[in-house]
């Protein structure tokens, strides 16, 4: 199969160096680009930025913010058999981004925030006979109910919920929870680990036949 997977935070900015963005390392991403390949699929690698190195042998695609994101995955997505999308996408970004750099002036700025575009639903709307793999981070006790939902608004064939704990981190313990909500698999260790296990019961579930 040839699966798109994005990866990393993106970033709204401000003015020309200052920006709104989050603490994803990329790690999960990462690895599964590299259990994938390893797995004898074709990777295309849609990232912000983060200090890691892609894996050798997929395609990269670098982006920085929601609208680079969204921008290239349209264009991509036609191409593959499914999406996993492990971005931490920045859901707000300022309303007007300043020239240069704002000096400070004494007084509180008032910074007005929108949302940014909707990448995951946006793939869903012109999923056709690809699959969507998104992932879900939920804090609170209503984590499954808030991923189920999730999965049901973007499209998505399977949503990996995962907890804050994933950020930065080696490490992560994920659910996969399938539009009737049941937890489909559940896979916990490292994120090397987790993304073999994940690529795995992938190719075996959502295989498009040819």
């Amino acid at each position: 199969m040839r699966i798109l997977i994005t990866a990393g935070p993106t970033r709204e900015y401000l003015d020309d160096v200052r920006y709104l963005s989050n603490a994803s390392s990329g790690r999960m991403g990462y690895a599964l680009a590299e259990a994938a390949l390893a797995a004898g699929h074709e990777v295309v690698l849609v990232t912000g930025p983060v200090n890691l190195s892609p894996p050798v042998g997929c395609e990269v695609h670098s982006v920085e913010t929601t609208e680079d994101l969204l921008t290239v995955c349209d264009r991509l997505f036609p191409g593959c058999d499914g999406v996993i999308a492990t971005a931490a996408v920045c859901d707000y970004r300022p309303r007007e981004r300043f020239p240069g750099k704002l000096a400070k002036t004494g007084v509180s700025l008032e910074l007005e925030l929108v949302e940014t575009a909707d990448v995951l639903a946006a793939l869903g709307q012109q999923k056709g006979s690809r699959w969507i793999v998104g992932f879900a981070l939920e804090s609170d006790e209503y984590a499954h109910v808030n991923a189920l939902r999730k999965l049901r608004e973007k499209n998505c064939d399977v949503i990996v919920l995962n907890r804050p704990t994933a950020i930065g981190s080696a490490n992560n313990s994920v659910e996969l929870i399938d539009p009737a909500g049941r937890t489909v698999a559940q896979f916990s260790g490292s994120k090397t680990d987790v993304a073999v296990e994940l690529v795995g019961w992938i190719g075996r579930e959502l295989r498009v036949e040819s």
